[in-house]
């Protein structure tokens, strides 16, 4: 047990990823008895393409809160990285039956209401350690009420690999109907335009060619970013001025499905007046704190491996960006996926309003699957021999 608390007793570094990633002496090796578990929507591009990327992102985000709530209630810190159409987890040993067997509840759900097939399945670290691949993490904080894993090596990368192979067996307990915990699950904002004085929304993934060389490209390419957006700040996707509240039954039901498989009437009914009472207390000094904090807690860089981000900036910032990310590609050094849009979208869990929520962003019509699908192709067409 006393491992369940690795996480959390790392440092938590606060003078920049950019100085982090330049001391890989600050980031630990992930216990052998600890375990990867990842979660993936199984055909995640095509629902984007039929026009179901707001299901896809909410199934992604309620398997993170089915999870967290669990680490909550046993008081255990565990890193995890939303991933637009799925989310990965590292977790303690003594946490894996329990949360495999949510998840599988979770999965059942997502099936039987939404037609999705959401892969749900764990790998030892032990394994990833024999079969020759790391997982090193550090934590890093970017506000006083915000930290994220930053991750080295291809532990994850090749986690998902096994668990999205076609031979990979899926071990699933056997569970009943039971209501899953989703509390503080909110899927309730409308597209948020880009800030005022902004043009477009970027997702962006970027893998690096040789391992070895993680920190020292990803130093490289954030450097960059930071000299022609600005600092996070500067380049966030969410802004106050632009949220839009987008309560409506069918979303609500949504929820509800996930959660219990099946829609109460009168409790639906109850959770949308409840919401009703949300657009006065925005206008309330302590609802527009919340709004400030929301923008702050905004999960717009996932470092799990590779860089995972979302930005807003002018067309002619981005055009300066990707003359660096083909020279690098061309030069073999990493591989890269990107997708514009007009919109970011971004779901909730919100545990306390005062200082214990986060918000998952990615781009709009699926931007983090858009993106992962130009990657793919790009890796299958180097991986082809020459002719």
């Amino acid at each position: 047990m006393a491992n369940n608390h690795f996480y959390s007793r790392l440092e938590l570094h606060q003078s920049g990823i950019s100085e982090l990633l330049g001391d890989e002496t600050l980031f630990s090796s992930v216990p052998e008895d600890w375990h990867v578990v990842i979660t993936d929507i199984k055909g995640s591009t095509q629902a984007v393409m039929d026009n179901r990327h707001e299901q896809v992102n909410f199934i992604a985000t309620g398997s993170i809160v089915t999870v967290l709530n669990i680490a909550f209630s046993m008081n255990v810190t565990i890193p995890f990285f939303f991933g637009g159409d799925g989310a990965t987890f590292i977790i303690p040993d003594s946490m894996i039956d329990r949360i495999m067997k949510a998840l599988t509840v979770y999965k059942n759900n997502t099936l039987e209401n939404f037609n999705l097939e959401l892969r749900a399945s764990s790998v030892p670290v032990q394994k990833l350690h024999t079969d020759g691949h790391q997982i090193r993490i550090a934590r890093f904080s970017s506000s006083a009420n915000f930290a994220i894993p930053i991750v080295l090596g291809n532990g994850l990368n090749y986690a998902e690999q096994l668990i999205k192979g076609d031979h990979y067996i899926f071990n699933h307990p056997d569970v009943g109907k039971e209501d899953l915990d989703l509390n503080g699950m909110q899927c309730r904002w409308d597209k948020i335009p880009p800030p005022e004085d902004k043009e477009e929304i970027v997702t962006l993934l970027i893998i690096a060619r040789e391992v070895s060389q993680q920190a020292e490209i990803f130093k490289r390419i954030l450097n960059k970013i930071d000299e022609l957006y600005g600092d996070p700040e500067k380049r966030q996707p969410i802004s106050i001025a632009k949220l839009r509240l987008k309560t409506t039954f069918n979303r609500l039901g949504m929820e509800m499905r996930l959660r219990i498989g099946r829609i109460k009437i009168i409790e639906l009914i109850q959770h949308w007046i409840f919401t009703g009472f949300i657009y006065f207390y925005f206008k309330t000094r302590n609802g527009k704190k919340y709004l400030k904090s929301l923008v702050e807690m905004s999960d717009t860089l996932v470092m799990d491996g590779k860089i995972n981000t979302v930005i807003s900036g002018t067309r002619k910032q981005r055009e300066s960006l990707q003359e660096l990310l083909d020279h690098m590609e061309a030069n073999n050094e990493i591989v890269y996926g990107m997708h514009l849009s007009n919109a970011s979208i971004m779901s909730c869990y919100v545990r306390d309003v005062k200082d214990d929520h986060i918000h998952f962003v990615d781009g709009s019509d699926g931007g983090y699957t858009q993106a992962a699908r130009m990657l793919k192709e790009k890796l299958g067409k180097s991986e082809r021999p020459k002719a």
